[in-house]
């Protein structure tokens, strides 16, 4: 796949909607975005039509794209339904239009050496890790999976794991399929016996948190696509800004949609989140 600089925007139409489990894959044509994209770079779409009194866009991973095909281009976004934005979504059917602006923020980096990896997602935050999956085999490097959500409904790629990595495990806090539990209730054993060089993980904060300190208490590299909430995913907001720390040791507060969504999961602030540290360069001072 051939990467281009820059995002298009663009009035794509819907090729098709369907529904697996608790999640919505909406698949758009997308002409001159599929060559752009690489694994870990989201979408922002408009919502609600051009009626709407909905201003901002709403942030999708990347599911899967295609470069060709009898539509042209299409990418293929996954998303659940939680407010009056994405219920707009959950309506829309071939040939409805949707603006969509792709693909924006900074992607999964690959390692430059065959190395055993672990992709690590939580609910649909796994639907990322599955085209990174196939740039990692493509790269000669060895891949495992752990997916993990609160129930089966709420899993998406399991199938699809087993048949993407060269083993996969499954967790359910209910226990309604797989191991009952989290995925940090097995992370740190498969990472041990997999012998990962590298960690990439997509999922909710907490659980990026965790899947952090497993990695470094391995001695892997993480990288974590984060989950903040980015109402125009291009910087200007600065709604999802978050604590990172520098090359220089500085705290710096930093734009997931831009400097992110993929940071290096030790160099996160994750208890600060939400947060402005009183270290962080340019935090307001105390005092008169």
């Amino acid at each position: 796949m051939t990467a281009s600089a820059g995002p298009l925007q663009q009035r794509a139409e819907v090729l098709s909607r369907k529904q697996i489990g608790a999640y919505h894959i909406l698949t758009l044509v997308a002409p001159g975005v599929a060559e752009r994209c690489r694994p870990g770079h989201f979408a922002a779409l408009a919502v609600g039509g051009p009626e709407s009194g909905m201003l901002l866009r709403r942030a999708f991973s990347i599911y899967r794209v295609r470069e060709s095909g009898t539509y042209g281009g299409t990418l293929d976004v996954v998303f659940d339904v939680h407010g009056p934005g994405t219920a707009w979504l959950a309506t829309r059917g071939p040939h409805d239009i949707v603006d969509v602006v792709a693909p924006l923020g900074r992607p999964f980096a690959l390692p430059a050496d065959q190395v055993p990896c672990v992709l690590v997602g939580g609910g649909y935050g796994s639907a990322p890790l599955f085209t990174l999956a196939d740039r990692l085999r493509e790269r000669g490097c060895t891949v495992h999976m752990v997916l993990g959500a609160s129930t089966e409904q709420r899993l998406f790629g399991a199938l699809e794991a087993r048949r993407s990595a060269h083993s996969s495990v499954v967790t359910t806090e209910d226990g309604s399929v797989g191991v009952r539990g989290r995925v940090t209730d097995v992370l740190s054993e498969v990472v041990g016996r997999s012998g990962a060089a590298v960690v990439y993980a997509c999922g909710p904060m907490a659980m990026l948190a965790a899947v952090a300190g497993v990695a470094e208490a391995h001695g892997a590299w993480s990288q974590c696509a984060v989950e903040e909430a980015m109402a125009c995913g291009i910087g200007v907001c600065m709604t999802c800004v978050l604590p990172v720390v520098g090359d220089d040791g500085r705290t710096r507060m930093v734009r997931s949609c831009v400097e992110g969504p993929v940071f290096r999961g030790d160099r996160v602030r994750w208890s600060d989140v939400g947060t402005v540290p009183a270290d962080a360069l340019g935090a307001a001072r105390g005092g008169p």
